[in-house]
């Protein structure tokens, strides 16, 4: 019979050990690997920062008035992309322009790394914006402004060009066999709104008629729909300007015994559903989630690799047709307060 050596034996069982010993550590190693990979993939889930850049901040000031749906969409695109640039967001709103302007100034003097403004009554904006910009501090102009925007020093513009999503609503009334439309604009000295109504004028063969009326005022706003309906029964379609007008418009058109079809700019988890139930004939969308996460992420790009969209030219994000076959789809994402 052979017999084994005790140091042989003893190297068997090493090699034995050291092999299991391997496996477990492989295991650990692949778990930890494994757990570390999924851990990641549920910080981008939920737009946490993952990125090892600096944390800079950037700052928007538009023209909101209080509860202004739209701008509470444009917030939640640009906190988003805030959250994945690891960027330290900053947000303050007036409609009053002077207000505005004084905000940006604030901003200008706390030396943020980035603004993004919005150029509604774009005069009362220009010095400020030209501060900033000689200031050394990077520009991009939202939603309105597109035609002031490079001229003032920003980077570019991102945003819905007006005249043509009034020319699509033109377009659109004219499918449906409209004669006679209110364009309701509320608030008075808005470039965009009076853009909006000019536009559709243009490609509208029908008449179109301006309503201007208080935004801040929603009594107002359906009090004031309501009486022009009454008092013209041959308006058989309201466009309104903004999202929260369009219940009051639909409102208004009830109490006055109008027919008239309601339609929209903009979308809302309201628009939607109400395209669904037939009460608003269309909504012209602009995807304000896109302009305010494009905005704070082409920023983001040009403070970290010196990049610019949009050749000199408008980023445009609209304007997009939405229809009761459309609004299916899209009930969803304005739900969770992102279309």
């Amino acid at each position: 019979m052979t017999r084994l050596r005790t140091g042989g034996v003893r190297a068997a069982v090493g090699a034995v050990l050291a092999l299991a010993l391997t496996g477990a550590l492989a295991g650990c190693s692949s778990t930890g690997g494994k757990r570390a990979e999924d851990a990641r993939k549920a910080a981008e889930a939920q737009g946490r920062a993952v990125v090892d850049t600096p944390r800079w901040t950037f700052a928007m000031v538009t023209h909101s008035g209080d509860g202004d749906t739209f701008w509470d969409i444009v917030q939640k695109g640009a906190k988003q992309a805030a959250a994945k640039d690891n960027i330290n967001f900053l947000y303050a709103h007036s409609d009053e322009a002077q207000q505005q302007a004084q905000l940006i100034d604030s901003y200008v003097a706390k030396g943020v790394d980035g603004l993004i403004v919005t150029l509604a009554k774009p005069d009362a904006m220009k010095a400020a914006v030209e501060k900033a910009v000689k200031a050394g501090i990077p520009v991009i102009t939202v939603n309105s402004g597109a035609e002031q925007s490079k001229a003032y020093g920003a980077l570019t513009h991102i945003g819905q060009d007006e005249t043509v999503a009034g020319e699509a609503v033109g377009e659109e009334l004219d499918k449906r066999g409209k004669k006679k439309a209110l364009c309701v604009l509320h608030e008075q000295g808005n470039v965009g709104h009076e853009q909006r109504c000019a536009g559709t004028k243009k490609t509208f063969d029908g008449e179109l008629v301006n309503l201007y009326v208080d935004g801040t005022n929603m009594p107002d706003v359906k009090a004031s729909i309501e009486a022009k309906l009454q008092s013209d029964k041959a308006v058989d379609a309201v466009v309104t300007l903004g999202a929260p007008f369009a219940d009051a418009a639909v409102q208004a058109a009830e109490s006055a015994g109008s027919k008239a079809e309601i339609d929209t700019f903009d979308l809302n988890a309201k628009v939607a559903t109400s395209l669904q139930a037939g009460t608003l004939g269309f909504a012209v969308d602009q995807q304000p989630y896109l302009q305010g996460y494009e905005a704070v992420d082409l920023l983001w790009l040009h403070r970290y690799n010196a990049n610019v969209l949009g050749g000199g030219k408008p980023v445009l994000t609209g304007p997009q047709v939405i229809t009761k076959d459309d609004a299916a789809k899209l009930v969803e994402y304005a739900e969770r307060g992102t279309r």
